[in-house]
């Protein structure tokens, strides 16, 4: 059974340097917008694994893991689309580290788990959302969608453009 989670508290868990724990974790993840268009998250509350490890001095080493499932039109051919992302993401918080060891998930003890589950989603979904790897997308002519239209769709083409003087002319 997971316990539902938008924040966790890491000091609850009373690590010790170099302990660590594996938790999971339900946690909700708002719908996202890529291309102006909404990808929703299904379903909208992932279980994810949360890897939690105390450094040697007052820091933190983190891990999360999930699969998600997106929702939304395909990239391509704007059919309906569901790819899996797979999420590995690992976040570090030494506070005497610098800004780059500055976890910004990390407020004292409190760690904001679906800000961190959400931008670690982000940062894996692929550059393009589409229905199937090979979607061959709308017509650029014609915007017919290419998966459907079969083998024989095709267009006149185009006059060419040296030869555009010549549709000038009237004989009359």
């Amino acid at each position: 059974m997971t316990a539902a989670a938008h924040s966790f508290d890491l000091g609850s868990l009373q690590l010790e340097p170099g302990q660590g724990r594996r938790l999971d974790l339900t946690v909700p993840i708002e719908p996202l917008r890529f291309g102006g268009e909404r990808y929703s998250v299904v379903p909208p509350s992932l279980v994810v694994s949360l890897d939690v490890s105390c450094t040697t001095g007052p820091g933190w080493a983190l891990r999360v893991r999930f699969t998600a499932v997106l929702e939304g039109p395909c990239m391509r051919c704007l059919d309906p689309a569901a790819p899996a992302v797979v999420v590995d993401a690992r976040e570090v918080d030494q506070p005497a580290g610098g800004e780059e060891l500055s976890s910004p998930y990390l407020d004292e003890q409190v760690l904001d788990l679906a800000a961190l589950a959400r931008d670690s989603l982000v940062l894996a979904i692929p550059p393009q959302l589409v229905c199937s790897s090979d979607c061959a997308g709308l017509c650029a002519v014609c915007g017919i969608n290419l998966n459907h239209a079969g083998p024989d769709h095709q267009h006149e083409r185009p006059p060419d453009p040296r030869w555009a003087k010549l549709r000038e002319l009237r004989l009359e």
